[in-house]
C-alpha cells in the first residue's frame, strides 16, 4: 500500500508517496508561499496534490506533519505563528471529508523526531531527545515510539528555555550563529549562512573558530538541561548545520561532558540525524500506520 505523506514547513511543502516500510516511491517539494498565499493557499496546494497523487496511485492514507502547535486529536492547527491564517485549519476532517482516506496530522519537529527513532539516527534507541537546529530551535522527545506532547502540546519547545546567555533560540540557533558570524566578521549578515560560517572554520580563521565555539557552549547548556530533565538513551541533533558533524561533534561533546557527571551523559550520546528532510514524512507515516494497528 502507499501512503501520502506530506510535511508543510513555512519556506517549503515536501511531499512523498511511501509503503509501509518506509521506502519512498516518489518524492518532491514546493514553495509553501506562506506570505502571500497564508493558510487559505496552503490548504489550496494540498488538495490539489493529492487530488494529482489520487489520479496516478490509490492510497491508503495520508499523513501530515505541519509547523504550529497541533490538536492531534481533532487533526487541527490550534496556534501557528509564522503563517499567516494558518491557525484553526481543521487537516484531518477537511482531508478526510474530501478524499474518504484516514488522516493524521502532527507537529513537524515531533514528526521529525519519531522519522529519526522509526528509521534513522535513533533506531537502536528506546528513548530520545530530537534538537532541530535552524532558524529557531526545536525539540520533542520520543519514548518507544510515543510522543511526549505535555498538558498543553507545547512539551519540547526549548527555543524558549534559558541558560546562562540567554534563550536557546537566542543563543543557540542557525540564526544567531549566522549573526554573530557576521558581525565579527564585519561582512553583509544577508550574505553570510551556515555554509559560510563553516567555511571560514575550516579555513582556519580565529574570529569564525570563537564564535563557533561561543555557539557550541550555549547548545551544550541546553543540551545538558535536556539531559537531567528527560534522561533519554540519546540526543538526535539535526538541521542544516548540524551536517557539519566532524566539527560539531567533539565540541559539543566535550562541553556536554564538562556539565554532567558520566553517570548522567545520555548512554549513547549524540547522534546526528540521518533523514534530514525525509524524516518528517517519515514520523507522519508511522503515526498514520500505528493508528491503523500496522505496528
Amino acid at each position: 500500500m502507499i501512503y501520502s505523506c506530506i510535511d508543510i514547513g513555512g519556506t517549503a511543502i515536501k511531499f512523498g508517496l511511501i509503503d509501509e516500510t518506509g521506502r519512498f516511491h516518489k518524492k518532491g517539494s514546493l514553495p509553501t508561499e506562506a506570505a502571500t498565499g497564508g493558510g487559505p493557499g496552503i490548504v489550496h496546494k494540498v488538495r490539489s496534490l493529492i487530488q494529482r497523487q489520487l489520479a496516478d496511485h490509490p492510497l491508503a492514507g495520508i499523513g501530515i506533519s505541519t509547523a504550529g502547535i497541533i490538536d492531534t486529536e481533532r487533526g487541527a492547527v490550534d496556534y501557528a505563528l509564522s503563517i499567516p491564517d494558518y491557525t484553526g485549519t481543521a487537516w484531518k476532517s477537511l482531508l478526510e471529508n474530501e478524499f474518504q482516506l484516514p488522516c493524521i496530522v502532527e507537529n513537524d519537529t515531533n514528526c521529525a523526531a519519531l522519522g529519526e527513532w522509526w528509521l534513522g539516527a535513533g533506531r537502536d534507541m528506546d528513548s530520545l531527545f530530537a534538537v532541530t537546529v535552524g532558524t529557531s530551535i526545536g525539540g520533542a522527545f520520543i519514548e518507544k515510539g510515543h510522543i511526549l506532547h505535555g498538558a498543553c502540546r507545547s512539551a519540547g519547545e526549548i527555543a524558549y528555555m534559558r541558560v546562562p546567555a540567554g534563550r536557546l533560540h537566542d543563543v543557540a540557533s542557525a540564526t544567531y550563529l549566522c549573526r554573530e558570524m557576521a558581525c565579527k566578521k564585519a561582512a553583509d549578515p544577508e550574505k553570510v549562512d551556515g555554509r559560510t560560517c563553516f567555511a571560514w572554520v575550516r579555513q582556519g580563521d580565529a574570529t569564525a573558530a570563537a564564535v563557533l565555539d561561543t555557539f557550541c557552549q550555549n547548545l551544550a547548556d541546553g543540551l545538558a538541561n535536556i539531559a537531567c530533565l528527560c534522561n533519554p538513551d540519546g540526543i538526535v541533533l539535526g538541521g542544516g548545520i548540524m551536517a557539519q558533524e566532524d566539527i560539531l561533534r567533539p565540541k559539543l561533546e566535550t562541553a556536554l561532558a564538562a556539565r554532567l557527571p558520566a553517570m548522567m551523559l545520555p548512554p549513547k550520546r549524540l547522534a546526528f540525524a540521518k533523514r534530514q528532510n525525509d524524516a518528517g514524512m517519515l514520523g507522519a507515516l508511522y503515526l498514520l500506520l500505528h493508528r491503523k494497528g500496522s505496528y
